[in-house]
């Protein structure tokens, strides 16, 4: 029987993340009856919605039964915000079909077989540019999700290169992520912030760059020595069994020029120019803001487009591209109800009344704490709301609202406070299993939570400490200029 099309999660790695997500469901459930409920004041500031930070009140608890704990990954496609949840959900649409089609059609095989013979013989310089240029486009335009169509392609150039799934995943969407974190013109998380705190926009980037540069060594030595690790002895990467049939699937990915398919030309023509187009629209993305509140679904078209094109222009015919992304559809359909079950916390946690209560427990420790470990227990706190609220930008007003004023009683600048929660914001969202963007990369791969956790944890450990001592830093210089 021939071989499915595109990119499908794997059976065990979609039963891992069920149980997973469902005992999260459950615990968010279980602290809706035992935390009491209570509510902030809202502000309108320049059309944003804002927390008053001296308003929290205790509210009578909401009458919330159990049963609609199981029945929130429906509620969610109603509730506020629902409009980002479906986005999403067409995105990864596009994307699994569209990549079926480049699978199916042989463009995706002729596209890594040229770059693998241009640098082969250069691979570890490659990895290394490779996973920069990902790193920048977090760092300087805040992508994120857009990198989830390469995701793939990055999985199926490693393992060209003889490395596995995870080095796929490192160079693209955990290098976006890095870069994402240790912003330094990100307009999502520095430039919603800076703008609530009042700072002028981008200001402080003497100390973000060589924060980047740090995060960037550090990957690079875990990457490059994990690659290395397992290209002398491939038994050691955690994902070996499970990446036996991708391989299979990818094996023939190293052909040359001339074993290419006669029309592929033609096709890599068209999906160039559409390649060329969506850094385009990334770079131009965080300053229109109209092209910015639709960037994901216009990437998603983007690369359908892009993807469909290529099809038919490779000569394969419209019933066989028509067969792949029905295919494509199929292969990605399992991260729906993931993505559904991860949105469903949050609107279990909002709906039991009890969002402002958790916040504003969260944040009455450090009221009376030294500069330095107010700042460690602002981290803390984002770390602790980015598992209910994965949006930077969405957290950013819930939060710096209740920050700013405490950091002025405790004498802790305003851009060490944004500092802080551009950290706690971003690091964890290739942690937390209630962020969409790593549940969808994984189902693209073979790789399981457990087994990416596992993996990136050590990377983790270091990222963590190189954080605390930059905080530390910012807290002690009076980072500014205010």
């Amino acid at each position: 029987m021939e071989p499915q099309a595109g990119v499908r999660i794997s059976t065990r790695a979609f039963i891992q993340s069920l149980v997973i997500l469902f005992v999260f469901m459950m615990v968010a459930g279980l602290l809706t009856r035992i935390v009491p409920a209570g509510a902030y004041d809202r502000l309108s500031v320049n059309g944003r919605e804002v927390i008053d930070p001296a308003s929290y009140r205790v509210t009578p608890q909401p009458d919330y039964p159990i049963w609609r704990w199981f029945t929130a990954p429906v509620e969610v496609l109603g509730a506020p915000g629902n409009l980002t949840i479906i986005v999403i959900i067409i995105f990864i649409l596009f994307i699994g079909s569209s990549f079926a089609v480049l699978d199916r059609s042989g463009i995706v095989r002729a596209a890594i077989g040229r770059i693998v013979g241009r640098f082969g013989r250069e691979k570890y310089a490659l990895l290394l540019v490779i996973s920069f240029f990902f790193m920048a486009l977090g760092a300087f335009f805040g992508i994120f999700e857009e990198v989830v169509p390469l995701v793939p392609v990055m999985v199926a150039l490693s393992y060209s290169l003889g490395w596995d799934a995870l080095v796929g995943l490192g160079m693209s969407v955990l290098a976006t992520n890095l870069g994402f974190s240790a912003a330094i013109t990100n307009p999502f998380t520095i430039g919603v912030a800076q703008k609530l705190a009042e700072l002028p926009t981008f200001s402080g980037w003497w100390l973000r760059v060589p924060i980047f540069l740090v995060i960037y060594v550090l990957f690079a030595v875990f990457l490059t020595n994990y690659a290395r690790s397992i290209e002398r002895d491939p038994t050691r990467s955690p994902v070996y069994r499970e990446d036996l049939a991708e391989r299979e699937k990818y094996r023939a990915m190293q052909v040359g020029p001339g074993d290419e398919p006669p029309r592929v030309g033609r096709a890599l023509v068209w999906f160039g120019a559409f390649t060329l187009i969506i850094p385009v629209v990334l770079v131009a993305g965080p300053f229109i803001p109209a092209l910015s509140d639709y960037m994901l679904p216009v990437m998603g078209l983007l690369f359908f487009f892009a993807g469909v094109g290529a099809g038919l222009l490779s000569g394969v015919g419209s019933r066989t591209v028509g067969r792949a992304l029905i295919e494509g559809w199929k292969g990605v359909a399992a991260c729906i109800p993931l993505i559904l079950m991860a949105a469903s916390i949050r609107h279990i946690v909002v709906q039991g009344g009890i969002m402002d209560t958790i916040l504003h427990w969260a944040s009455r420790p450090f009221s009376q704490a030294s500069p330095l470990v107010a700042v460690l227990a602002m981290y803390g706190l984002t770390l602790i709301l980015e598992f209910f609220v994965p949006s930077g930008s969405a957290k950013a007003f819930l939060m710096m609202p209740i920050l700013l004023p405490l950091g002025e009683l405790l004498g802790i600048t305003r851009q060490t406070i944004v500092l802080a929660y551009c950290f706690g914001d971003g690091f964890s969202n290739m942690v937390y299993p209630t962020n969409a963007v790593l549940l969808i990369s994984l189902g693209l791969t073979s790789v399981s939570y457990p087994k990416w956790l596992k993996w990136s944890l050590p990377l983790w450990v270091w990222v963590v400490l190189t954080a605390v001592v930059f905080m530390a830093v910012a807290a002690v210089i009076r980072y500014g200029p205010f």
